[in-house]
């Protein structure tokens, strides 16, 4: 059996469930096996049905045996299986993240991506700090968080312009270098000193908090009941159609 497909972590409840349906309905599709040497066969998909099967006891499994003609490479298997798995249930982030991080550790990045539907952009957002490369680790915890080099991945998988811009971020006050973050996401081809420029421009301090007078105060209250409308989102209207005009 394949080794890495019985290391995986399977779902207690799950099986408990599979192991019912398969007790009152019987087994409607076999697990999958191909002949692997002398007396030797892989589990090319069934996973769960096997350990359901096991759960009730049968001491004899019927399966479908892959000829030459339709049988798998080990690496499509791989792929084959946690698939299956995935589209068994709705797909949650956590399922997603360790189905790519198993995917990418076994049959590599652009392959993952191309067997579970996704670009390898996508693919590295669910990889997240696992999918950065070493030289861009390599600044992480002293000179650039986690998230920080995570989130410039992939925004920039080119790990040569990825070193560069990190370096060139490394002396920004960590508030400077998240707005930077914002606009390089935006827009990733603009230079250093124009990203620069439009993340401190974005750093304008947009909370205030103003002193009315009673009499402005009560104003404002008895306007904002008349609109029915919270006093603080009345004074931001009124706040921002005047600066329109402006």
């Amino acid at each position: 059996m394949w080794k890495d497909a019985q290391a995986r972590k399977l779902d207690r409840e799950g099986i408990a469930e599979l192991a019912k349906s398969i007790k009152n309905d019987g087994l409607q599709n076999p697990p999958m096996v191909q002949k692997d040497g002398k007396n030797s066969y892989l589990l090319m998909s069934g996973q769960r049905r096997l350990a359901a099967l096991k759960r009730l006891g049968a001491k004899k499994i019927p399966v479908l045996l892959l000829t030459n003609a339709t049988k798998y490479d080990l690496e499509d298997a791989k792929a084959a299986s946690v698939v299956e798995n995935l589209h068994r249930n709705q797909m949650n982030i956590k399922d997603m993240t360790s189905a790519c991080v198993f995917l990418t550790e076994s049959i590599g990045k652009s392959k993952a991506a191309r067997s579970l539907g996704i670009s390898s952009q996508t693919l590295n957002k669910y990889l997240g700090f696992a999918a950065v490369p070493d030289k861009l680790k390599q600044f992480v915890p002293k000179e650039l968080s986690r998230n920080d080099c995570t989130r410039l991945y992939q925004i920039i998988p080119n790990i040569s312009k990825a070193v560069s811009i990190a370096e060139k971020i490394i002396p920004l006050d960590q508030k400077l270098r998240k707005e930077y973050l914002k606009v390089l996401s935006r827009s990733p081809k603009l230079s250093h000193p124009k990203l620069l420029k439009k993340a401190k421009a974005r750093l304008l301090q947009q909370k205030i908090t103003i002193q009315l007078t009673k009499r402005n105060a009560r104003k404002l209250h008895s306007l904002a009941t008349r609109k029915d409308m919270d006093v603080i989102e009345m004074a931001d209207k009124i706040l921002s159609s005047y600066l329109k005009k402006r």
